[in-house]
Parts: structure tokens; sequence; C-alpha cells
């Protein structure tokens, strides 16, 4: 069964009922043997209403973050619009020049939760208000025994790290350890682990 949705086209598959994509289909498998989405890794992020042990408890199914199960495919789907001799964006980053408001955020993030997921973690965060127009917003929460770990995802060498401060400020008996996963070295920064983004999947 066939079906637009969302600018993009699916069909139903008919083994399983998952939806499989014309177009990813199409750049990846021949057309005999179409590609069912339930086979690619999907990593979801649920919201927490009240940040606990016991995650699961607390989520909020209606508010969530999607990734993609292969960081590189992303990268290539997003930034490889164009044939490669063309293609400046995609230069730019294999090359570590793009501009910080074009996507790096978003590629170390989903590269975050990449790693976090093949470590064996659930993916929740947790977003609250800052005033009328203004959000905090923790990337991840990891569960550690009786205790919470807030992750905070940065896609250059921040230093600050004002929404996790709120965060333990506001939950300090729940918290354990507090990560920021960042691109320098490994360190510490008051009660917050500073971290590199490649030991993710360690903690």
């Amino acid at each position: 069964m066939r079906f637009p949705h969302g600018g993009m086209e699916f069909n139903c598959c008919l083994t399983c009922g998952g939806l499989w994509s014309l177009r990813i289909c199409d750049l990846f498998m021949p057309p005999h043997n179409k590609l069912c989405l339930n086979s690619i890794p999907r990593q979801g992020n649920l919201n927490m209403f009240d940040p606990n042990v016991g995650l699961p408890l607390s989520e909020d199914k209606s508010r969530f973050k999607m990734y993609v199960g292969d960081t590189g495919l992303m990268v290539t789907l997003a930034f490889w619009d164009k044939q490669y001799a063309d293609n400046i964006l995609y230069d730019k980053l294999l090359a570590d020049r793009l501009p910080a408001n074009l996507g790096y955020r978003y590629i170390y993030e989903n590269l975050a939760a990449q790693m976090l997921r093949a470590a064996g973690n659930e993916l929740y965060f947790h977003t609250w208000s800052k005033d009328e127009r203004h959000n905090y917003e923790i990337d991840f929460l990891l569960s550690r025994g009786t205790k919470i770990c807030p992750v905070e995802v940065k896609s250059a060498g921040y230093k600050s790290h004002v929404s996790l401060d709120a965060f333990c400020d506001k939950y300090p008996a729940r918290i354990g350890s507090s990560y920021v996963a960042y691109t320098k070295v490994l360190r510490r920064d008051g009660g917050t682990i500073m971290l590199p983004i490649y030991m993710l999947g360690l903690i």
C-alpha cells in the first residue's frame, strides 16, 4: 500500500506492516528489494515531566526527539544535496570548516544519541520553562543506580552549561554525576565532568 506523508512517499511492508521510503530505497537498494523502515536503526528520545530514577514512569510520549541510527548516513542525506564536485557545504563539513549555525549542533547530538544507545541506554530528555519565551533543556538523562545523570551536548569547546547548572540546582538530591560532552579534553568544572564526546559511550 502506497501513501504520501510529509512530502515523502511511503509504502507499507506486506511482511511486517512497517513502512519503507521510496526515496531511501531508490538511493540504496534495487527496486525488487525494498528496505523496510522497521529494519533501520531508529532512536527516539522521550521527554520526562518528572525526572527521577525509574525514568519510564514519567515519560511524556507526546513530546519526543528522533535521531538517525547512522550519523554518517544522516550527514550525507542532510548536506550532500548536489553533485559531489559542486557541493560546497559537504566539502566544508568533511574539512571541519562548516559554520556552527549550519548543523553542527544536530550532528553532535545525533552522534551522542547513537553512542548512548549502542552502550545500552534508553534515551530521555527534560525541558522546562525558563521564562515566558525561553526553555531550559537537558539533552539526555541516564539512570545510574538510585540517581540520574544529566548530559548536555556541546558542538564546540563551550565552557558554559547554563541548563545543566539550573537542572542540578532544581533537583540536587536526584543527581549522581553530571556531564558535558564536548570537543575538548577531559576535565572537571566544579561538580560537572567535561567529557570528550568520543568517550560518551563509557559513562
